[in-house]
């Protein structure tokens, strides 16, 4: 491997409050972008994007969007001005159209916290060209995978590929008050069952989301766990990069694929 390839990423990126309070999955997230080659673009398909339609942000300098309520006020205050890349976009849509995909540019998608939220972490300086890409929910797993197999070459111009949604996610479930919270045996044991899987190359199991074990506790709704299959398009050598829980059963892994 070219040793200025990146990797694609799945990133967990939890609640809004890591951004004040980055509790174990900060500091991983600062580590891995150490680690990496510094990248010369990040695309990043995000939860919080969901569309009909395939769609990649074509703006300049898009805006960061607080797509939360009910939180801080000094969290509201954070920006994220990274430049966009209209080039790379145009790009982007070329090998979506030749992998038999209508995607079509978004000169002015503002920036989820899917996106900023992680880079904050592991891009504190906001200097890197960031595309968003959405998360197309008419589509099926195995198509969101496809997704991520036809900008995997763009690995080799050291552009960093990421998914960015949780591994587990049920907003009900969590532990809202501050207090330490165990972790409940169905996030574990899912969140288990998936890794096993991805180590063991059976990214089938994972396509076939309808049947990983407590899938609908985990997930009430599936944006969270999409970008998993986009990430797993990037790269067929799993890897784990952290894994963690936050306010109980909220899953903060990451995972690397090569």
């Amino acid at each position: 491997m070219n040793l200025q390839t990146l990797p694609g990423l799945f990133i967990s990126h939890g609640s809004p409050m890591l951004a004040l309070n980055p509790e174990q999955v900060g500091p991983a997230l600062h580590r891995l972008s150490e680690n990496l080659p510094r990248p010369e673009a990040i695309i990043i398909m995000s939860a919080h994007w969901e569309s009909e339609a395939l769609e990649v942000s074509s703006g300049i300098r898009p805006e960061t969007w607080h797509d939360f309520r009910g939180f801080p006020p000094e969290l509201y205050q954070l920006r994220y001005p990274a430049p966009g890349n209209p080039e790379l976009a145009e790009q982007i849509l070329g090998l979506l159209a030749n992998a038999g995909f209508a995607a079509h540019a978004n000169s002015t998608r503002p920036r989820d916290h899917g996106v900023w939220m992680p880079l904050l972490h592991m891009y504190p300086d906001a200097d890197i060209p960031v595309v968003e890409i959405s998360l197309p929910m008419s589509m099926s797993a195995d198509e969101i995978y496809k997704i991520g197999q036809s900008l995997a070459p763009l690995r080799e111009q050291q552009i960093l590929l990421i998914g960015s949604g949780s591994i587990t996610h049920n907003l009900r479930e969590l532990s809202w008050d501050g207090t330490a919270a165990d972790v409940p045996v169905w996030a574990s044991d899912f969140r288990n069952f998936v890794v096993h899987k991805l180590a063991h190359s059976d990214y089938d199991a994972i396509l076939d989301w309808s049947n990983i074990p407590h899938m609908a506790r985990n997930h009430p709704t599936l944006e969270h766990f999409a970008p998993i299959f986009f990430a797993m398009g990037t790269g067929s050598r799993f890897s784990l990069v952290h894994s963690s829980f936050s306010m109980g059963s909220l899953g903060m892994d990451v995972y690397r694929f090569d």
